[in-house]
């Protein structure tokens, strides 16, 4: 069923009787496939379009804001919580601002007793060892995010993998940088989000080998899973990179395509399958790239880019054929 609700209304027959039919259920067609239509405010029946109540409560805010302004100004709560903070947003922040509600200007007096609380407040908010690790290490998952542009959702899970890696007390011997570079790589992955392990090491402050080590470590202990990356995943940041044509992007990926369907993706990097398919389609369609230009923007060799070329151009001739 759709929408979150809960039936309270009895119908009565022609003979006065009260319906005991269980909740959720049409009292036309007897469909449970009911659901909620909060445009309207009403409990619609999906099967006969039958309208079973109209009274719903609705759950909105009692305002309406037009910008990102407005909707700050107007709204009575705080921000949703979140498993990127590491007190997940719950405690109380003390504004930079020294002024009042009115917005004057506070007084010397008043300025320091504020500085103090402020001190004080962010002693609070990380009083033991475990706590202080978790805040040094979201804040690091948010300044690699930002630095790669991974969006908020992809964020919240590498937060809430580090968080598993903590209560598992797999951090023992490893960097906190460490382990969550690779929280935010398996993020990455779980969230079929193209970013590669050299991208990652790129903005991370250990090295590619450490994180593809503790990466290993933490999957394993913690039981993920993921999917193996899919080369057409890259293609569009790389053709954009390239400023190549829509024709080029499609013909690139049907060769990744054609050459997954020969088992040709086994045992080699996605970045270098999806770079090498954008030069090679950028011969077919005559508009050509050098190696040097695609190697740079997929951050491999040119040697990969030339051999996973030749590898696809003998596929695309031969599939031709």
């Amino acid at each position: 069923m759709n929408g979150d609700f809960i039936y309270q209304e009895t119908h009565g027959g022609s003979d006065g009787e009260t319906d005991n039919r269980p909740d959720g259920t049409c009292p036309e067609c007897g469909s449970e496939d009911v659901y909620a239509d909060t445009s309207h405010g009403e409990l619609v029946c999906d099967g006969c379009g039958f309208v079973i109540g109209n009274d719903q409560i609705d759950r909105g805010p009692d305002w309406v804001a037009f910008d990102h302004k407005e909707r700050q100004e107007r709204a009575r709560t705080g921000s949703p919580i979140t498993n990127t903070v590491h007190d997940k947003g719950l405690t109380t922040k003390i504004h930079w601002k020294n002024v009042d509600a009115g917005g004057n200007n506070l007084s010397a007096a008043q300025r320091s007793r504020i500085e103090r609380l402020r001190t004080w407040q962010e002693r609070i908010r990380t009083n033991d060892p475990g706590e202080r690790n978790l805040q040094l290490a979201l804040a690091e998952i948010q300044r690699m995010s930002s630095a790669m542009g991974i969006p908020n959702p992809v964020r919240e899970v590498a937060s809430v993998i580090y968080r598993q890696a903590l209560d598992e007390n797999l951090l023992r011997g490893r960097s906190i940088e460490g382990v969550a570079s690779a929280c935010l790589y398996a993020a990455c992955r779980r969230g079929d989000i193209p970013r590669s392990l050299d991208e990652v090491a790129e903005v991370s402050r250990v090295e590619r080998t450490e994180i593809g080590r503790t990466y290993r470590h933490v999957m394993s202990e913690l039981d993920l899973s993921v999917e193996p990356p899919d080369p057409v995943q890259y293609l569009p940041r790389f053709a954009s990179s390239l400023d190549v044509s829509e024709h080029v992007t499609q013909r690139a990926e049907d060769i990744l395509e054609a050459t997954g369907e020969e088992g040709m993706h086994s045992g080699k990097a996605p970045d270098g399958l999806a770079g090498a398919a954008l030069y090679t389609a950028s011969l077919l369609c005559n508009e050509e790239l050098t190696q040097s230009e695609v190697a740079e923007v997929a951050q491999v060799t040119e040697v990969t880019i030339r051999n996973r070329y030749q590898e696809q151009l003998s596929a695309v001739a031969g599939g031709e054929e």
